[in-house]
């Protein structure tokens, strides 16, 4: 049902926090500024493809595009080239489940399904890309 790349700098979804304020909790979510910059880019691919609030089951397929750090690259007038011991794999911060549920969650939100419990199939990955690549594909089918 949807085939969509969004372009930006994937975050993953922080946890939760808690406060006490006058001898009463509060939960809150700690939103950056960079968060809130992908969340939008999310809501503008989902624009064309919300407030369907479809039914059913759901498999979804999630790519993930990190951008390269600089220390990856070669210096000088070769800087567009990778260093030799640059890695292939995208083993650091950013997990793929707290990746994901940023993109289900503003699926929701965009009123694509009714809720993300209806995604019974999912497929995630995460790798390296350039900076002008960075983003997530979005592959939906109704099963």
């Amino acid at each position: 049902m949807i085939n969509e790349f969004v372009k930006g700098i994937p975050k993953p979804q922080p946890r939760p926090r808690a406060c006490a304020r006058n001898g009463k909790a509060y939960i809150y979510n700690a939103e950056t500024p960079a968060m809130r910059d992908w969340k939008y880019c999310i809501d503008e691919a989902m624009d064309r493809h919300g407030h369907k609030k479809l039914e059913g089951a759901f498999s979804v397929s999630l790519e993930f595009f990190m951008p390269r750090p600089r220390s990856h690259y070669r210096t000088g007038k070769f800087s567009h080239i990778l260093k030799d011991d640059a890695p292939m794999d995208h083993l650091v911060k950013g997990d793929v489940d707290n990746l994901t549920k940023t993109v289900l969650d503003q699926m929701t939100k965009a009123k694509y399904w009714k809720d993300d419990s209806q995604v019974v199939q999912l497929k995630v990955t995460k790798q390296w890309d350039d900076i002008f690549d960075a983003g997530c594909r979005i592959i939906t089918e109704v099963l």
